[in-house]
């Protein structure tokens, strides 16, 4: 038994029909690599042999009467591979159209909370020859780096290898505890929390200073609360739209050399800044100010919180507003030193901290007020979109014996933030994975289509030009 963390629990609590709280991936795989070739019951029952010793995919939830506690991790000793895998083949061509089409009618489904919270369709059908796979697994169970750790279970560095984590995750039985059991620890729990709610007063005190104080000298990250108000940013549905694409990280890391103090992931905002600019523009939407993107910070060995959601987040404007490439990535490197700054002086452990007062009922009631009253398409925009950067393998990887050509990280979407932007480099190639509610961004694929224009366009004025 292993009791969630109330970061874990609270994307439990912020679920709903419209705002689902799983992260998805599409896989595409080059089948010829797979010794003795592709069969549907092969591959699932590799995948079978895999999960069994890992315990993330066979736990699932078990709730505290009443709701006063966050749930715990439990054995689901029904574990059934045939709940978790299934088959499905891709209409007529088979193309990108008709693949991401299906990806986004998945991803639009809940997960079941009753069993261990994933699932993966192995897609055929596909036009280019190539198989797919799409997996969900909800937020409680991992955040990026956690599930890059998963992928690890169930790959190899080579078609017929073990796989890269065999033998690291022991698999130990999950005891399943009585519901007076989970009473006691939950009052337990709970006639603690104003000690706790004490401790954190003056922690939290300190940091307010600290950010009242950077504001003041100009030196604090990009406030929430002061985004411009787009097409995305309102209430969602429960429905999705799915795009991706490909763009060169060599260039990314060309043009990061000639950018002074400029990331990796530098560039990526500032090349979907520039994506999100040529998309807005083309509709007649582009605001005057700069649109405002909220970026998950891994801070994994940084807390000694458990949970498997060990995250942070910072805002940063896309500068949006710059039509420059140059002018953009120079002022966004210049920013995020601030902000970076800012986020370190930040205790990583403060989110996980607050995030144990998380009440289900107060998120649930949250969320229903939010979507009902439609309160995201009126009240204040607290950020466009969110934007993660997922590290990934710098070297061919290859999914139960098939290469993998690529990987698209899809994450959630949110009440007054219709749209997420995930990356994930994999042996020279940044993969980008685009989710949005389908209503706000019906034309999605706009967006994903303009990475590669703006990456174009920013090489062109940075490396290729001379320096100014």
């Amino acid at each position: 038994m292993d009791r969630l963390s109330g970061l874990d629990a609270s994307f439990l609590y912020l679920e709903s029909n419209q705002q689902l709280m799983h992260v998805c991936g599409l896989i595409l795989l080059d089948q010829s690599t797979i010794p003795g070739g592709y069969s549907f019951e092969s591959m699932k029952a590799e995948l079978d042999r895999r999960v069994r010793p890992v315990p993330m995919f066979h736990r699932k939830l078990k709730f505290v009467p009443g709701g006063i506690d966050h749930p715990v991790w439990v054995e689901d000793h029904n574990f059934d591979i045939d709940v978790h895998v299934h088959r499905a083949a891709l209409p007529t061509p088979g193309g990108e159209a008709e693949l991401s089409e299906f990806c986004a009618h998945l991803a639009g489904i809940p997960l079941d909370r009753s069993r261990p919270l994933w699932e993966m369709w192995i897609i055929e059908g596909l036009a280019s020859g190539q198989i797919a796979v799409f997996s969900k697994m909800h937020h409680a169970s991992v955040d990026g780096v956690s599930g890059s750790n998963m992928i690890s279970h169930l790959c190899s560095l080579e078609a017929d290898a073990p796989p890269i984590a065999a033998g690291q995750t022991p698999r130990q039985s999950m005891r399943v505890p009585s519901d007076a059991e989970l009473v006691a620890r939950g009052v337990g729990a709970t006639l603690t929390k104003p000690i706790q709610f004490v401790k954190m007063l003056a922690p939290t005190a300190n940091i307010l200073t600290t950010t009242i104080g950077r504001a003041r000298e100009g030196t604090a990250m990009a406030a929430p609360l002061t985004a411009p108000r787009t097409s995305f940013n309102g209430n969602i549905t429960g429905h999705r739209a799915v795009a991706y694409v490909d763009i060169s990280l060599q260039r990314i890391k060309d043009i990061k050399n000639r950018v002074e103090g400029a990331t990796v992931n530098d560039v990526v905002l500032a090349v979907s800044g520039g994506a999100l600019r040529r998309y807005l523009e083309d509709r007649g939407e582009l605001p005057e100010g700069s649109l405002l993107a909220s970026v998950p910070v891994s801070v994994r060995g940084k807390s000694d919180k458990a949970g498997a959601n060990q995250v942070s987040s910072l805002f940063t404007k896309l500068r949006t507003d710059l039509a420059d490439p140059r002018e953009r990535i120079t002022e966004i490197a210049a920013s995020n030193v601030n902000a970076k700054e800012h986020h370190q002086a930040i205790p990583a452990d403060t989110l996980q901290d607050w995030a144990q007062f998380a009440a289900p009922r107060t998120f649930a009631l949250g969320v229903r007020a939010v979507s009902s009253l439609r309160l995201a398409d009126r009240g204040p925009v607290i950020h466009n979109l969110v934007i993660s950067n997922v590290p990934g393998p710098p070297v061919p990887v290859y999914f139960m014996g098939a290469r993998i050509d690529a990987l698209y990280p899809l994450g959630p979407v949110f009440h007054g933030a219709g749209l997420n932007v995930t990356v994930m480099s994999s042996n020279g190639v940044m993969h980008v994975g685009v989710i949005a509610c389908r209503e706000s961004m019906p034309r999605v694929w706009d967006l994903a289509s303009s990475f590669p224009a703006e990456l174009d366009a920013m090489y062109d004025a940075i490396v290729m030009s001379p320096a100014r």
